[in-house]
């Protein structure tokens, strides 16, 4: 019978409701560049990835370099616009804290460890999240996702068989990486940048199934405690 030994949540798009913010933020300084895109298809195309990742996407796309002032750039006004503009997603407080009763959970993200704590700061979370806080860009390999890495280092400093780990991901890049890294995966559709067909396309990338909302977690987590993946 599966068990569930952890719980890992991504944090954008999962806990708070940041990745419309920031695709925003992106759309707007890669079309200042002569990129034009929209928030809503940098949604689509990239959540998930670091800015990074982006624009060296882009670069191969249009064969042209992107300054890379554009990634301080983006760090700036992303750290500026979240005091006043992050909130979190709905119904995730009351999810942790049916969870915490029952599994041991912690964040698995692309975010340097200091934006993430400021952006549960902001919106009154960061107390259920205090010292359980991975940054792919900060440990082990210091891979971000799509690579595995930041879950198999979180899975082997919490003492945790891969298989016996449940990952919550909104994007299609953080699904990969959790399967690859031999994980059961949720898929999240409830975050503001949420697009048409976003369910599939998690379903397709490898999630057992897709939640809308986060007060279905508890059930959904009892449910895949006592199924296996087909």
């Amino acid at each position: 019978m599966p068990q569930i030994d952890l719980v890992i949540f991504d944090c954008d798009g999962v806990l708070v409701d940041s990745e419309y913010l920031a695709a925003e933020i992106g759309a707007q300084l890669l079309t200042e560049t002569g990129y034009e895109i929209s928030p809503e298809e940098l949604s689509e195309r990239y959540a998930g990835l670091i800015f990074r990742d982006i624009l060296q996407k882009v670069e191969q796309e249009t064969k042209k370099p992107i300054s890379a002032r554009l990634i301080e750039q983006m760090s700036n006004l992303f750290r500026a616009q979240i005091t006043t503009k992050l909130r979190a997603i709905d119904g995730i407080r009351k999810a942790i804290e049916t969870i915490k009763l029952q599994y041991p959970y912690c964040i698995c993200s692309n975010a340097m460890s200091a934006d993430i704590k400021q952006m549960l700061i902001t919106v009154n979370l960061y107390d259920l999240f205090e010292n359980k806080i991975f940054s792919a860009l900060e440990v082990g390999t210091q891979k971000p996702k799509p690579a595995p890495d930041i879950f198999l280092f979180a899975a082997q400093k919490l003492c945790v068989q891969p298989k016996n780990v449940i990952v919550i991901e909104d994007s299609i890049h953080g699904v990969h990486a959790a399967k690859a890294a031999g994980m059961r995966v949720i898929g999240f559709t409830g975050g503001s940048h949420s697009y048409l067909n976003h369910s599939n396309a998690l379903t397709d990338s490898g999630a057992e199934t897709v939640i809308t909302k986060h007060a279905h977690l508890p059930k959904v987590l009892e449910a895949m405690a006592i199924w296996q993946d087909l």
